[in-house]
């Protein structure tokens, strides 16, 4: 768990810095929650305290993301945007490290939620690429990493795959309310 936040806090300055190199609908990869929530569904999978490592690998990525915006680029604008995403932090960092924990030590039911939360954040992400921003490449990888992780990492594979599935439309439904009500 020691290394959570600097993890979340490098992670987050090298999305900002990807966002500078990666063109085109690629650069929404650097830009992504589902790529941010794997680091705290992977501290999550090795801490004892699951909830506190994915906590602070999101608001690590938080405070990495806008800190190098403001020190390492033109400044990162109003406080409005790391608001909300800090806010969501602490709602996606337990719930990620959470996962991660019920994957590597769940039994039964626990171990393919875990997974299939994993698959269904990408199925998410692939369905809000696909529909609402019409980036058909990234929309796709993400759709099919939904699909492919929980079939790669769960023992009851399509157990995994169906909470994947179920997941994602109940995700996106929050997308798009959440994008409705902050208008990022």
């Amino acid at each position: 768990m020691i290394f959570a936040l600097p993890a979340g806090v490098l992670l987050g300055v090298l999305t900002n810095l990807g966002q500078g190199v990666l063109l085109g609908s690629s650069n929404s990869l650097a830009n992504s929650g589902a790529v941010w929530v794997v680091a705290a569904f992977v501290a999550g999978s090795w801490s004892r305290r699951p909830v506190l490592a994915g906590t602070l690998t999101q608001v690590g990525a938080v405070v990495g993301y806008y800190g190098y915006a403001e020190l390492g680029r033109d400044g990162m604008g109003g406080l409005y945007a790391p608001s909300v995403w800090l806010a969501l932090a602490f709602v996606a960092g337990p719930l990620f490290g959470t996962a991660g924990a019920w994957w590597r030590h769940g039994q039964a039911w626990r171990h393919w939620t875990g997974a299939g939360v994993l698959g269904a954040v990408f199925g998410m992400e692939g369905l809000w690429h696909l529909f609402v921003l019409g980036y058909r490449d990234t929309g796709f990888v993400a759709c099919a990493l939904a699909v492919a992780l929980p079939l790669l990492i769960a023992r009851s594979r399509w157990r995994a795959l169906a909470v994947s599935a179920a997941l994602s439309l109940v995700a996106l439904g929050c997308l798009l309310l959440i994008s409705a009500v902050t208008g990022l």
